[in-house]
């Protein structure tokens, strides 16, 4: 019989999965669970149905269950710790009874353009359009008539947090998606709360969560949130939750990249670099500056389309062969394709795609249209269409990691790469490598990413000794035996990446031209 005292619980609610990872004693994950779903573009703003959200959350704990059932013959009636992980930043105000005030608005959006312009101005420093608290002054812009009545305004992550524990509170981390994070206070940048405040005349510190350090208990399980993540009532109230994060964080903490000169990049839906810098840096509009889930900085390169367009290809490859008479298995048809594409030509022979199912700030566009293309002489073939989506799902994340080692100089020491771009073994990791140029390693838990993150996050906070950093810890006892493959590409590729880049570059006004006009 095992000891569910010595596991932990970590959920994450991504941009099409919710899931949840237990975590042994060992760190190893001995059971998960998982509730599909995907956002909504309603009256032009990206959301998911709060509904959703609770059905998700339950479904996926339920499937948790049943695989502890099954492989241990046990009912899953409490755990060590608990933790909490989601997609950043984004939009959810609720009135002082609770009620929510507007849909949630996802970090998908790009609605906020002249909030992010003004907040980067008034702060001096980077507010992207999907931060809250670009959401929050775009609503006071538009007037919209909700504003007024703002008693709590938190995120997606911090949303759940609230329901388990009844604590208003998100992991610093995730408040570095919020609002800029002071790394020495540890909190909320003060400067920028006072000039916020001014502003518009609201009291940011009393509608914001608090923002807690990792390591830090993040309350106890109420017996209302024990029943809202198990309704029959098998799951006991009291287990202490630590301080929820953001898929940023988790993503940091999955593949050992809380210190500084190291990074990992997560691709997924969307996909983003996460590099712990040294120093300060320069405000580049490409650039986030967010922080590690103990408070140190990091550079962000975050971009909003990855593998959507590279899913619907697939999706019709399946439609043909179903129509065909040979139905194939979904997992296996990703992994030959991925498979496929390193048979192309390095620079994917003329072939041409933009990904963007929505906007891009990296590049600067409010709106997207995926968009192939190709010149009567490029040559079309299957490896090198596959090779195309996989390079152009890379291309926006490379035109922002070129700001960060050559204008700012920042280096890198080790690249861990983790998500579903990272599923079929060396594809994704090679080409990642030939993007950056520079080796790109994938740890043998990478596939189970965010929500194995925010357990090792719920591990921390039980387990660590008295002064240890969450740096140590990870090094020390999570990842000191950690099996994990390192790629560099060929110089070829490297190459060829760079060509097919400057042909990237040079169409971006016939994308420009597609929104106009389609």
């Amino acid at each position: 019989m095992m000891d569910l005292t010595k596991t932990v619980l970590g959920i994450e609610f991504g941009s099409t999965r919710i899931k949840a990872v237990l975590i042994d004693e060992h760190h190893l994950p001995i059971a998960q669970g998982d509730f599909e779903w995907e956002n909504q573009l309603v009256d032009g703003v990206w959301t998911y149905a709060m509904d959703m959200v609770h059905t998700g959350l339950q479904t996926c704990f339920a499937n948790l269950k049943a695989e502890v059932k099954a492989k241990f013959g046990m009912e899953l009636t409490t755990v060590g710790a608990i933790g909490v992980s989601a997609m950043m930043h984004g939009y959810l105000p609720f009135d002082k009874d609770g009620r929510q005030l507007a849909e949630f608005r996802t970090w998908r959006n790009t609605i906020t353009g002249e909030a992010a312009e003004k907040l980067t101005a008034l702060f001096g420093f980077n507010i992207p359009q999907r931060w809250s608290i670009a959401h929050l002054y775009q609503a006071i812009l538009n007037h919209e008539e909700h504003v007024k009545d703002i008693a709590f305004l938190t995120t997606l992550a911090g949303y759940i947090h609230w329901q388990l524990t009844g604590e208003k509170l998100v992991g610093l981390g995730e408040a570095s998606g919020i609002l800029p994070v002071d790394s020495t206070a540890l909190d909320y940048d003060e400067g920028m709360v006072r000039k916020f405040n001014a502003l518009t005349g609201l009291d940011l510190r009393g509608i914001l969560p608090r923002a807690v350090p990792a390591g830090v208990c993040g309350g106890y399980l109420t017996e209302a949130g024990a029943r809202l993540l198990d309704p029959s009532g098998t799951l006991q109230p009291g287990i202490p939750v630590a301080p929820c994060e953001g898929d940023a964080g988790t993503g940091m903490v999955a593949t050992n990249s809380v210190r500084p000169r190291t990074g990992n990049v997560s691709a997924g839906t969307s996909d983003f670099a996460m590099i712990v810098t040294e120093k300060p840096l320069g405000v580049h509009r490409e650039i986030d500056m967010v922080t590690t889930p103990d408070g140190a900085p990091v550079a962000m390169v975050h971009c909003n389309n990855c593998t959507s367009d590279i899913n619907a290809w697939v999706k019709l490859f399946a439609e043909y062969s179903e129509m065909m008479g040979t139905p194939v298995n979904m997992g296996e048809l990703y992994t030959r394709l991925f498979q496929k594409a390193l048979e192309g030509e390095s620079d994917c022979g003329g072939l041409l795609s933009f990904n963007y199912f929505s906007g891009e700030g990296v590049t600067g566009l409010d709106e997207g249209r995926p968009l192939f293309l190709r010149r009567p002489d490029a040559r079309l073939s299957l490896a090198n269409f596959m090779r195309t989506h996989l390079l152009s799902a890379l291309a926006t994340l490379k035109i922002g990691l070129d700001i960060l080692t050559q204008t700012e100089q920042v280096e890198i020491d080790k690249l861990y790469g983790h998500g579903g771009f990272f599923k079929t073994p060396e594809v994704g990791q090679r080409l990642l490598s030939a993007a950056v140029g520079a080796p790109v390693s994938v740890m043998e838990t990478a596939g189970e990413g965010g929500p194995y993150g925010m357990a090792l996050l719920g591990a921390y906070m039980l387990w660590r000794d008295e002064g240890e950093s969450l740096a140590d810890y990870l090094d020390r006892k999570v990842f000191a035996g950690a099996k994990a493959s390192t790629l560099m590409a060929e110089e070829k590729d490297i190459v060829g990446f760079d060509r097919f880049l400057r042909r990237y570059k040079a169409a971006l006004p016939v994308e420009k031209k597609a929104i106009e006009v389609i």
